[in-house]
C-alpha cells in the first residue's frame, strides 16, 4: 500500500493503471468495521482501491466537533493497509482548498429534512469535496454505507445529475453485536449511554413491525418509535422521520420505498441510525445506483 498525500501524485500513480477498474471509498478516517466493509467489497470488484481520509471542514457548522472529531492516522494506515487498500490517500486541508474556497455546490432538494434540517450547508460541503475527490480519483466506481442514508441520497443526486461515469454502491450498516450501528463517535458514550444505546436499533424494528402488521400511517410509527426511545432512555431526540426514499419527501401513507431514520444527543456524542423498507416492511440493505 502507497500512503499518498498531494494531488500530483495520486493522479500519477493512478495514471499507472492502465485500464484497470478503480473502486473508491472516501472516508473521514478514525476506521472502524464499517468502512472495513466498503474496502472488502470494493477489493471484491475492482483491481485497484483507493481509499481517501480527510475530515472535511466545509461539512462542520460552527457549533460542531471538526476539532473534536477523533483522528489515528497511524491506526488507520495500518488497518487500511491489512484491508487490502492499493493507495491510501491523505490530503491536508492547504492541499485540498490552497486557497480561500470562493465556490461551492449547493444542494436544493432532499437537505430540510433529517440530519440537513440542524445542519445547515452540511451537505453542501459534502458535496463539495466528493466532487473535488471524484474529479481527482475518477473512480468506476465508489461504496458507501447506508448508515447515512441521506448522505447516499445526495451522493446519488451528484454523481446522476453531473453525470460522473461512476456506479454508487451503498452497502448495509455494519453493527455491534447488540444492534448499535459502528460510529467513529461511539467512542464518546459513557458506559451508561452505551448500555442504553441498543434501544435505537430497537426502535427501528418496532417501526419495522408496524408496518409489516399493516400500519401505513406514517405519523402513528413515527409518534410510537419516540415514545419508545423516550421511555427507555435518557437520549434527547433531534429527530424521528418517515420519508420517501431516496426521494426523502413526507409521506402521510406509505405505500413506497421508505426511510425510517433517527438521531438523538447523548451528552457527548450525536448518534444516527435508519432502516430502509420497502412498501410491505421488508429491510432493504443493499442499493447499487
Amino acid at each position: 500500500m502507497k500512503i499518498i498525500r498531494t494531488i500530483t501524485e495520486i493522479k500519477e500513480q493512478l495514471k499507472k493503471a492502465n485500464g484497470k477498474s478503480v473502486g473508491f471509498v472516501p472516508t473521514m478516517g478514525f476506521l472502524h468495521e464499517g468502512h472495513l466493509s466498503l474496502v472488502n467489497k470494493a477489493r471484491e470488484e475492482s483491481d485497484i482501491v483507493v481509499m481517501s481520509i480527510f475530515v472535511n471542514p466545509l461539512q462542520f457548522g460552527p457549533n460542531e466537533d471538526f476539532e473534536r472529531y477523533p483522528r489515528n492516522e497511524e491506526h488507520d494506515s495500518t488497518v487500511a493497509k491489512e484491508s487490502g487498500v492499493d493507495l491510501l490517500f491523505i490530503p491536508s486541508v492547504e492541499t485540498m482548498y490552497p486557497e480561500e474556497v470562493s465556490l461551492e455546490l449547493k444542494v436544493t432538494k432532499g437537505t430540510d429534512v433529517l440530519c440537513g434540517r440542524s445542519r445547515q450547508g452540511h451537505f453542501d460541503g459534502v458535496a463539495t469535496v466528493l466532487t473535488k475527490l471524484f474529479h481527482i480519483v475518477e473512480p468506476d466506481k465508489t461504496y458507501f454505507g447506508l448508515k447515512d442514508a441521506q448522505q447516499f441520497s445526495v451522493v446519488h443526486t451528484l454523481i446522476s445529475q453531473l453525470n460522473f461515469p461512476i456506479e454508487l454502491v451503498g452497502l448495509p450498516t455494519v453493527r455491534e453485536d447488540d444492534g448499535l450501528a459502528k460510529s467513529s463517535r461511539n467512542v464518546y458514550l459513557s458506559q451508561q449511554e452505551r448500555a442504553e444505546s441498543t434501544i435505537l436499533y430497537k426502535s427501528l424494528q418496532l417501526g419495522k413491525k408496524l408496518i409489516t402488521e399493516g400500519n401505513r400511517d406514517s405519523d402513528a410509527i413515527v409518534n410510537e418509535v419516540k415514545q419508545y426511545i423516550n421511555k427507555n432512555t435518557d437520549a434527547i431526540i433531534d429527530y424521528v422521520e418517515l420519508l420517501s426514499y431516496p426521494t426523502l419527501d413526507k409521506l402521510d401513507k406509505i405505500d413506497e420505498q421508505i426511510i425510517l431514520a433517527i438521531a438523538v444527543h447523548y451528552q457527548k456524542a450525536r448518534l444516527i441510525d435508519n432502516i430502509i423498507l420497502d412498501p410491505n416492511g421488508t429491510q432493504i440493505d443493499t442499493i447499487i445506483k
